[in-house]
């Protein structure tokens, strides 16, 4: 029997999870090869033997997706599956056209087949865009079912930038279990600020098996999705994050749009800091395309510990890193803290960026004067930590989700932002989950 012969175009999280439910135990096909981007050190190592399952005693090799067109034809490719999310509708069909190019077939899987059903009630949470929202969303919607003494487990979507083979299943219930999971910068983004206010997450790899986890100590799922991608398991109720700093996205990016169209609640987070017009866009779109979807208006308002330490100072500004790079914002919660509490200049860290961190700049060339918080890897985060004490200024504004101080050494004065979800009117949070609440 002839197997077709399948290369996965991946960034180490959506294309795992379509080799596991899709591929992994189908006898009619082979996976030759996952390919990688977006994230660094994954190309070069392979899915292990350990997850690949019988047909794959070796596992499965992990390819640079810069090499594309020469893997397809080397390894006689039948079926590339295009399986990562955050790009635009005209980048997909760029990778489709080349891939085209090579004679073979160009596939995008939906959620029918890829969304595991659990026997629990699930909540999905997702976005039109990377830096939407959608992480303090996640953390009001579990806020108000553990106030009403629901017992929530939160899945979140894979970063599994360590070794594969351990990240099978992963529990995270204190701030031990981060350095004991060996959690990079980007991972604790996540994860912390959820194990902070008593929840318990789930993360890994075979999210078969997470949700088998998951379901023995949980009323709920909630689903905490990641980098816009769609649910990995069938949504009882899809809550999705728009962004009004960004109006128009939410119909030009891939799943975005396909996120836009499903949702159940469509929530429209940072009206107070967005351009009316800009918001006005954003509700016609969705009006257009989705007008059964309850409309939720929201704000994310920023606070800092100590206003007067930012007050007139030059003040360099980290960012969360997937908001500046993949996700195409050119700003965030700490610009946005910058300006509001009156400091006297945003300083431009270019001049002192230094080896990871220089990579990332020519990577992503139009970051411009912030600082993203790479932190997929130790020397990341030993370049991020030299470049923030090199850089001359009076103080660090770290506006990325988790308090930096934490896991590097800063030199110079600093204060962190926070930010949480703030329903303006109605409808609020809690309404659309009353079903979910008894």
């Amino acid at each position: 029997m002839n197997r077709t012969r399948v290369l996965i175009m991946g960034a180490a999280g959506r294309d795992f999870h379509n080799f596991n439910v899709i591929y992994r135990n189908d006898p009619h096909s082979e996976v030759v090869a996952f390919t990688a981007t977006q994230i660094p050190n994954i190309e070069g190592r392979r899915y292990p033997p350990e997850l690949s399952g019988e047909l794959y005693p070796n596992g499965i090799p992990i390819l640079d997706e810069a090499d594309l067109s020469r893997l397809i034809l080397g390894m006689k490719v039948d079926d590339v599956v295009f399986s990562y999310s955050d790009v635009s509708h005209e980048y997909v069909m760029h990778k489709a056209s080349e891939v085209l190019k090579c004679g073979e077939n160009f596939k995008l899987l939906g959620g029918k087949k890829t969304m595991i059903r659990s026997n629990k009630p699930v909540i999905a949470i997702g976005a039109v865009r990377t830096g939407s929202g959608k992480s303090q969303t996640s953390r009001r919607v579990a806020e108000v079912l553990t106030d009403v003494g629901r017992r929530v487990a939160i899945i979140r979507h894979p970063m599994p930038y360590g070794n594969l083979a351990k990240q099978k299943v992963q529990r995270f219930s204190t701030i031990e279990d981060l350095k004991k999971h060996d959690c990079t910068i980007e991972e604790m983004e996540e994860y912390e600020p959820h194990i902070v206010r008593g929840s318990v997450v789930f993360a890994g790899i075979d999210y078969g098996a997470i949700l088998d986890k998951a379901e023995k100590e949980a009323d709920i799922i909630l689903w905490d999705g990641g980098n816009n991608d769609m649910p990995f398991y069938k949504p009882d109720l899809f809550l999705v994050v728009v962004d009004p700093h960004r109006p128009g996205h939410e119909l030009l990016f891939y799943p975005g749009e396909s996120n836009l169209l499903m949702a159940d609640v469509l929530v429209i987070n940072k009206v107070d800091t967005a351009d009316p017009e800009n918001v006005a866009t954003v509700k016609i779109n969705i009006a257009s395309v989705n007008p059964s979807a309850t409309v939720i208006e929201a704000a994310s308002p920023v606070k800092v510990e100590e206003p007067d330490a930012i007050k007139g100072k030059r003040c360099l500004v980290v960012e969360d890193g997937p908001t500046l790079t993949h996700g195409g914002m050119k700003f965030g919660a700490g610009v946005v803290a910058a300006e509001k509490f009156g400091a006297s200049e945003i300083v431009d860290p270019r001049p002192w960026i230094t080896g990871t961190i220089a990579e990332t700049f020519e990577t992503y060339p139009d970051i411009g004067k912030l600082l993203p918080a790479m932190g997929y890897g130790e020397q990341q985060i030993k370049d991020l930590e030299s470049t923030i004490n090199a850089a001359d200024c009076d103080a660090v504004l770290i506006g990325t989700p988790i308090d930096l101080r934490k896991v590097l050494h800063i030199e110079k004065p600093s204060v962190r932002v926070t930010y949480d979800l703030k329903e303006i009117g109605k409808p609020t949070v809690a309404e659309v989950l009353t079903p979910f609440m008894k």
